[in-house]
């Protein structure tokens, strides 16, 4: 399989990156902060305006009708500035939902203009960002339900990043909101996308690192040129460079729906949040005493990393993923992910 990404999508993803690096900096996300606002109004604008909400959704609804390749780069984008606006669920992970109903009820042509719609996925404990939302995808056990946002209530859940708004949701079940019985590939589709969002996050931090590694100077010399430093964030990159092509050949390999690669997403997850931890604990060392303050911007990104590594399935539940896979058909340098050996039935 070739994994390098087409002249298209590096050109979709470099627009959406320049984009975001342009209008969520630090400082924006500290003055988002201040102002108690869940999305910065005119972030939001821009985004929708670039059509990027609706980059998986069919053409019929007003999308762009590209797949998760297409999404996984402008993820990791969004992951780089510690994105606060829920772009990446609704766009990978809602709307393919709702473009797999039989009855949308229309919510699928609104969201792809940008109109929010939470996911209550049994895999997670509470519904992020229930509260910018229009309408609800909730579970009952393996039932898919489409509730309007005026017929649930909301309770806030604290969070470690405060850009992480979690609620749970109280709400009635009914043959009305009844609009499937099949989650289909939703959760790993949010797996593989917080994946996407942490190679980003880890870059980030890694970044920060290197340019306060520089100009930070001890006993007349920069910090950076000290060795024991050199190997801190050499390795946290190793640990980012070995994960990315992981997080890549999944987004490739999701839609199979197979043993081989459901065992990818997990390896994807657990590869993408081990080195995102890394960098991040990194950045805060290579910082030192100030980079467990506030006044320092690493907190915004080592806190996400935190809240994506255990969100769409914890490191241990897709660890049994992976054990699953290896335990149950042949395995090897050739074999053990290696979709086009396995065939479309369970293994």
């Amino acid at each position: 399989m070739h994994f390098a990404f087409t002249e298209d999508q590096a050109a979709i993803t470099e627009a959406a990156r320049e984009m975001l690096l342009e209008t969520c900096t630090p400082s924006d996300l500290r003055k988002l902060l201040e102002s108690g606002n869940p999305r910065d109004a005119g972030r939001w604008s821009t985004i929708c305006e670039m059509g990027l909400p609706g980059i998986m959704a069919p053409e019929s609804a007003g999308g762009l009708e590209l797949g998760l390749t297409d999404l996984v780069g402008i993820a990791e984008a969004a992951g780089y500035v510690g994105l606060p606006e829920p772009l990446i669920e609704l766009a990978g992970v809602t709307i393919p939902l709702l473009a797999s109903l039989a009855d949308d009820h229309g919510w699928l042509e609104r969201a792809a203009s940008g109109d929010f719609v939470a996911i209550g996925h049994p895999t997670n404990s509470f519904v992020g960002d229930a509260d910018q939302a229009s309408a609800l995808l909730l579970g009952h056990g393996e039932e898919i339900h489409l509730v309007p946002a005026e017929a649930v209530s909301l309770v806030r859940q604290d969070s470690f990043d405060s850009f992480r708004r979690l609620f749970t949701v109280e709400w009635t079940p009914s043959s009305a909101t009844l609009v499937g019985r099949d989650w289909a590939l939703a959760a790993e589709r949010g797996a593989l996308l917080a994946a996407a969002q942490m190679i980003g996050l880890g870059q980030r931090c890694i970044d920060m690192s290197v340019s306060y590694a520089k100009d930070r100077t001890q006993f007349g010399k920069p910090i950076g040129s000290y060795q024991a430093v050199k190997h801190l964030v050499a390795s946290a990159q190793v640990a980012i460079e070995f994960a990315r092509p992981v997080v890549h050949a999944a987004a490739a390999e999701l839609p199979l729906a197979i043993a081989a690669s459901r065992a990818r997403v997990a390896h994807a997850k657990i590869a993408a949040g081990e080195a995102a931890d890394l960098a991040a604990r990194t950045a805060v060392q290579v910082h030192g005493a100030m980079g467990i303050t506030h006044e320092a911007d690493v907190h915004f990104f080592l806190k996400r990393a935190f809240g994506l590594k255990s969100a769409w399935g914890t490191v241990a539940e897709h660890t049994r993923t992976v054990i699953e896979r290896v335990t149950t058909a042949r395995t090897g340098p050739d074999a053990t992910f290696a979709a086009e050996l396995s065939s479309p039935d369970p293994q």
